[in-house]
């Protein structure tokens, strides 16, 4: 009986113990700490991002999309077109985010606003802001285009620099990069006018 009455009563300390612990568990409550993120001088803002949509112009069935993004004071361009004719197909940046015509020309000119002479990217005898150069369209009709450069920005409002309000136009044919002021290209097939 000696034993079975000190069986109980371990048993009883252990219990009581044991709910002690665990209501002491409850009763405190844990702790958060809500922070602010916070900007420093040496921190890069964040990333800018905007996608165009083509729109067919002069009876074309030119489709897709361009994203532009915009971080360290980069901008990259890519992008996806379909519908086109095999072959290399002149595409350029045009002054006026203005689709609106049948014929692209609404568009404007080429984004010049250096005053530069036409000619291919980079080179030294000049080329305007808005000559990006030729696509090569697949057997499939489409083309894809890749381009990163700190000559332009997005939003920045400076005028030298800033693709916003401008405009994205596809041509039907090669870009000879030499013939002034729009490199022979001819019709223009699809437009995007790039605004946020």
């Amino acid at each position: 009986m000696n034993k079975l009455r000190l069986i109980v009563i371990c048993f009883t300390v252990v219990f009581a113990t044991a709910c002690k612990d665990s209501n002491k568990e409850k009763e405190a409550p844990a702790t958060v700490v809500e922070t602010e993120p916070v900007m420093t001088e040496d921190m890069t803002p964040n990333e800018k991002k905007l996608t165009v949509t083509l729109a067919p112009k002069n009876g074309s069935n030119v489709e897709g999309s361009i994203n532009f993004s915009e971080s360290d004071n980069m901008v990259t361009m890519v992008g996806t077109i379909t519908g086109l004719e095999e072959g290399k197909h002149a595409i350029h940046i045009h002054e006026k985010a203005d689709c609106s015509a049948d014929d692209g020309t609404s568009s404007g000119g080429h984004w010049n606003p250096t005053g530069q002479p036409h000619g291919a990217w980079g080179d030294e005898a000049g080329y305007h802001k808005g000559d990006i150069g030729n696509l090569v369209a697949d057997a499939n009709g489409r083309a894809t285009i890749s381009k990163m450069t700190d000559e332009w920005c997005i939003g920045c409002e400076d005028e030298t620099k800033d693709v916003l309000g401008k405009a994205i136009i596809v041509h039907i044919g090669e870009d000879d990069l030499v013939t002034q002021p729009t490199g022979a290209a001819g019709a223009r097939i699809g437009c995007a006018g790039i605004i946020e």
